[in-house]
């Protein structure tokens, strides 16, 4: 799962933050309960269990921080489970210009495995300079966005109307070379006073109530990758519902051979300092 836990080209003119003037992100701590949902193709996963623990905060002057740590264990029967625990810290600038980030990642009980490196945009070029797993430096097209930025773009084209979004990300993620291809498509959007089938402590929120919602489904793509009989397969898809101050709920991790839900355990809303 990529840290954005959600990709881009951008159709709109301006900038990212601009895109997103019309509710400012909330900083939030939303905690994420994992279960499985179903099992298919070749892997038998026969349970799933984990949790989703999302910090974010800051503004579109002093940049967006984010804090995402992943713990699952999958049940594959006969007393087979494979632990897997994701730690993943970034900042990314306000205007998409500069990205940190650095994540760990470990299996089982094996040693972690890291990633840490910068991103750095000029002109219509970004520059990825790699501590870890190797030092490294290496160039990417300037249309690839970073993650805070895909949320900004999915919500500034739900708002305009738009149902399919295609966008590059990089966000780290994989051995810190991996770009993205995705394609996200948004559904109707979701008054805040509808009434809900499964609540959760983002839709008893007061001040959620107030905002509007869209069902996204984005599925990431290994740019890298060729395509089988003329079609490609994504890595795999995430769908949630996406508030328009960027607060996702009801998440669907679909892993190709196997599909798992996070419903929102928790949510606290964070203090922030206005952008002045």
């Amino acid at each position: 799962m990529t840290v954005a836990a959600i990709a881009f080209v951008s159709p709109f003119g301006g900038n990212a933050a601009d895109a997103a003037a019309g509710a400012p992100f909330l900083p939030h701590q939303a905690l994420y309960e994992l279960s499985l949902v179903k099992s298919r193709g070749s892997t038998s996963i026969e349970a799933a269990r984990g949790r989703i623990l999302y910090n974010f905060s800051g503004s579109a002057c002093e940049g967006y921080t984010s804090d995402f740590r992943q713990v699952s264990e999958l049940d594959s029967g006969e007393g087979k489970t494979t632990l897997s625990d994701l730690r993943s810290t970034s900042w990314e600038d306000g205007a998409g210009k500069s990205y940190r980030f650095k994540i760990d990642t470990r299996m089982n009980n094996g040693d972690p495995s890291a990633v840490d490196g910068i991103a750095e945009r000029t002109g219509d070029r970004i520059s990825v300079k790699l501590k870890q797993p190797v030092a490294k430096t290496f160039m990417l097209d300037g249309s690839t966005v970073f993650p805070t930025e895909q949320i900004q773009r999915i919500i500034a084209a739900a708002k305009g109307g738009k149902s399919v979004l295609e966008l590059s990300v990089y966000d780290g993620s994989d051995n810190g070379e991996k770009v993205y291809n995705t394609l996200s498509v948004i559904g109707k959007a979701i008054s805040g006073d509808r009434e809900i089938a499964s609540p959760d402590p983002s839709t008893a929120n007061a001040k959620m109530k107030a905002l509007t919602r869209w069902p996204v489904t984005v599925s990431y793509y290994d740019r890298d990758a060729k395509a089988k009989d003329g079609e490609q397969t994504p890595v795999y898809a995430m769908s949630f519902e996406l508030y328009e101050d960027g607060v996702s709920r009801a998440l669907v991790l679909d892993y190709n051979d196997f599909v798992i839900s996070g419903k929102m355990g928790k949510f606290d809303v964070k203090d922030s300092k206005p952008c002045k």
